[in-house]
């Protein structure tokens, strides 16, 4: 966070113990639960089936919106009761630069934050917290029928005035929004034959892989999970890979999406070009700010997905 190749702060998935999470849930562990993306949108919806009742979270990172917006990388989970009457659970607890660096917590009037030497993120909420004692905070709360709360994480400076949980009626107004962003990025596919859906939920998944400030387009936003399990070729793939990136932008102009094959190629000028060395060999790799010296890290300290480490 905040970019593509930054280092993580939830890796849970290569650490259970170590990598840091953010976890919101309902019911106890391997509760009935469905999650799919709100229609032609990449606002992704889970919904959790209780005896007592039915609770949907709706993940999104607001669309559109200029770049000196305060909602600008900030993470929305909302969550809300959908029938009955429920208990909701949040753990949140970031380990920063992969877990290597440590962090301080500090629970204030509407969230908290989380105080590292490179990076102060800040949880937004009216829901009390508790501090877990392993560098992370928690809730515990009930929802009825109709009730929401909204949880915002962002980058956060001492002198914004802290934490500032949104409205239920902004959060609203934000996540209509973003729907409406994506509606209208959708609506410029030309494709539409017989596989016109899954052709659409690719071109959205495709589109999160570019970079807007440099049109970038990197291979996949996850790094280090194993091409076999146990094995050693746990690669990063959160950089632009010259050969998956002309497969992306080959995709986006069959089905219309010129924008962003036209950005692809602005950053190859403006920025790979600068970085390619002359005389030699074109490198197969590239920042997403088309810089090519990326000198190779392995996690020891975590034990990877499934004992793959990273």
């Amino acid at each position: 966070y905040p970019h593509f190749d930054s280092p993580s702060i939830f890796g849970a998935i290569l650490d259970d113990k170590n990598g840091g999470r953010f976890q919101i849930s309902a019911g106890p562990d391997g509760v009935r639960h469905k999650q799919s993306y709100w229609p032609s949108t990449n606002v992704l919806v889970t919904r959790f089936l209780l005896p007592d009742g039915i609770v949907e979270l709706e993940d999104f990172m607001p669309a559109g919106l200029p770049s000196d917006s305060l909602e600008y990388h900030h993470i929305y989970r909302r969550v809300r009761c959908v029938r009955g009457a429920v208990r909701i659970w949040v753990a949140c607890r970031p380990a920063f630069d992969y877990g290597r660096q440590v962090h301080e917590t500090v629970i204030e009037t509407n969230g908290a934050r989380f105080k590292s030497d490179s990076l102060t993120l800040a949880l937004s909420t009216t829901v009390p917290l508790s501090d877990d004692g392993q560098g992370g905070v928690s809730a515990e709360f009930a929802l009825t029928e109709g009730e929401s709360q909204t949880f915002v994480l962002g980058e956060s400076s001492d002198g914004d005035g802290g934490p500032t949980p949104p409205s239920e009626e902004s959060a609203e107004q934000l996540l209509r929004s973003t729907v409406k962003f994506w509606h209208n990025w959708l609506s410029g596919c030309t494709y539409h034959g017989r596989w016109r859906d899954q052709v659409h939920r690719s071109a959205l998944a495709l589109k999160l892989l570019t970079f807007e400030p440099t049109g970038a387009i990197i291979a996949a936003p996850t790094t280090s999970l194993p091409e076999v399990i146990g094995g050693v070729r746990n690669w990063d793939y959160r950089y632009t890979w010259m050969r998956d990136a002309a497969f992306t932008v080959y995709a986006f102009l069959r089905i219309g999406f010129r924008d962003e094959a036209a950005a692809f190629l602005g950053w190859l000028e403006n920025y790979a070009s600068k970085h390619a060395r002359r005389n030699t060999h074109s490198p197969v790799m590239f920042t997403i700010e088309g810089d090519t010296h990326i000198p190779e890290l392995t996690l020891d300290h975590w034990e990877g997905y499934r004992g793959s480490r990273p």
